[in-house]
């Protein structure tokens, strides 16, 4: 659209896309398309987004997040328009673990919004971009997929198959000029964690979280851990002989 920069987000209602929306409206005018769920919480979003940047051009998509033919189709439908220079999957839900081992149905659905359907997203927008030799796939990931914990493995699990299979999309675009990028943000203060800041968590803010998120993507990163301290957390629990680890109550 008029050379703007055309940006996808999967996932538009979560706090941190939201941030991340904000950030790349204000600094030019895009080309914006929003893939959400919630249509009531979407628009409230849009008419922000539209306030901070009226030259900005701003889409809303509302499909099935699970439906792998659904998934296709808006891909398509997206792409049909011309290249996609962004797309950002951040969609996801932070389900309690001892639900998740109480209830198969409540497991399932855990590990299919938070594992599956992201892969499945940037499958689709890999297959048009590899087409294209451009563009940059951001998936939101997060720390607790560097390795399984009692208190969330579902969750975990879940986020460490977006992480493997970011990586199996940067081994593949190697060379190429199709960037995948993988973004592990630590306990962030979102409407998702809210019971987690109840109990006393200390919360990164989503607007931090969000800067860095869009800083590093602009700068062609591979991995981004948000906030930065988490790289070095994340190395020592991962690390961590099991006759230890398994002692620790996390």
């Amino acid at each position: 659209m008029n050379g703007k920069k055309k940006i996808v987000i999967v996932g538009a209602t979560s706090a941190i896309a939201e941030q991340c929306a904000r950030l790349w409206v204000q600094s030019k005018p895009i080309a914006l398309t929003l893939i959400a769920r919630d249509t009531q919480k979407t628009g409230t979003i849009v008419t922000d987004l539209q306030i901070r940047s009226p030259q900005s051009n701003i889409n809303i998509i509302y499909t099935d997040f699970l439906n792998p033919k659904k998934i296709k189709e808006t891909v398509e439908k997206i792409s049909a328009s011309g290249k996609i220079d962004i797309a950002l999957i951040a969609h996801g839900s932070l389900p309690e673990q001892s639900s998740c081992q109480d209830d198969l149905q409540t497991c399932w659905y855990a590990l299919e919004v938070n594992g599956s359907s992201p892969a499945l997203w940037a499958e689709a927008f890999a297959q048009h971009m590899e087409k294209n030799n451009h563009g940059t796939i951001a998936l939101i990931g997060s720390v607790a997929g560097d390795r399984g914990r009692k208190s969330n493995y579902v969750y975990g699990a879940a986020k460490g198959l977006v992480a493997r299979y970011a990586q199996g999309l940067q081994h593949r675009f190697a060379g190429t000029a199709v960037n995948i990028v993988l973004i592990k943000p630590g306990p962030t203060d979102t409407p998702m964690t809210a019971n987690l800041k109840r109990q006393g968590a200390k919360l990164s803010p989503a607007e931090d979280v969000a800067k860095k998120i869009v800083n590093d993507i602009n700068f062609g990163k591979k991995i981004v851990y948000t906030p930065r301290k988490w790289w070095l957390i994340m190395m020592v629990v991962r690390h961590l002989p099991s006759f230890i680890f398994n002692k620790m109550n996390i």
